[in-house]
């Protein structure tokens, strides 16, 4: 008596893998204010890169809102160049930066980490920001954990958080990320220039019992 032949149902098809889970940004807060404890600007001197941070010697300040009055340093690689900022005195009290913008909010030299997106300008005080900036642009979902009142995210333009123009900013974000790793005066962007295009704040006084 003949078996009868085994019943194939073919090669098995391969475990097809889960979908990937959107990649999600929460926002707890973040204060643009973080971001000036270093700042890559062009130098008045050369038009090279300089930076600016905390004249040294200064504990490390917290909370962030510190950085806004803390005496800065500019220092330029390129040419030598090195300029001291200390913050104004008013009745006896300190008087902090307004942030934001295209010029750092100590020197107002230019911003070195400039460039043309989306038919305006996106800018970054440092490495650090861009990365920032890049992982919230990047997210398909956003989750705020925090008031919107001084969080960095929630007050960013809305072409900039617009999905539409995620690649479009994501490219401008990696350009910056160029910029970041040049500093000859010839590497400046086009971009990176005096405009006086926005108010000038008086500031905000933060901090009172004299000089810091």
């Amino acid at each position: 008596m003949s078996s009868l032949p085994s019943m194939s149902s073919g090669p098995a098809e391969p475990a097809r893998p889960a979908p990937a889970e959107p990649v999600r940004h929460r926002d707890h807060g973040m204060w643009l204010a973080r971001f000036t404890g270093r700042v890559l600007v062009v130098c008045s001197r050369c038009g090279g890169r300089a930076l600016v941070v905390p004249r040294p010697g200064l504990a490390e300040s917290e909370p962030s809102s510190f950085l806004l009055f803390q005496p800065r340093r500019l220092t330029c690689g390129s040419c030598g160049a090195v300029v001291d900022w200390s913050a104004q005195e008013r009745d006896g009290a300190l008087v902090g930066v307004s942030v934001g913008g295209t010029e750092d909010p100590f020197f107002r030299r230019p911003l070195w980490l400039q460039t043309r997106c989306a038919g305006r300008i996106l800018w970054a005080y440092d490495e650090e920001h861009v990365e920032a900036l890049a992982a919230y642009v990047g997210a398909r979902l956003r989750e705020r954990h925090a008031s919107p009142t001084l969080s960095m995210f929630a007050r960013l333009p809305a072409w900039m958080k617009s999905a539409a123009r995620r690649d479009e900013v994501l490219a401008g974000l990696e350009n910056l990320r160029s910029l970041a790793r040049l500093s000859a005066p010839a590497d400046r962007s086009d971009a990176a220039h005096e405009r006086g295009d926005r108010p000038r704040h008086q500031g905000s006084v933060l901090f009172r019992g004299g000089p810091y």
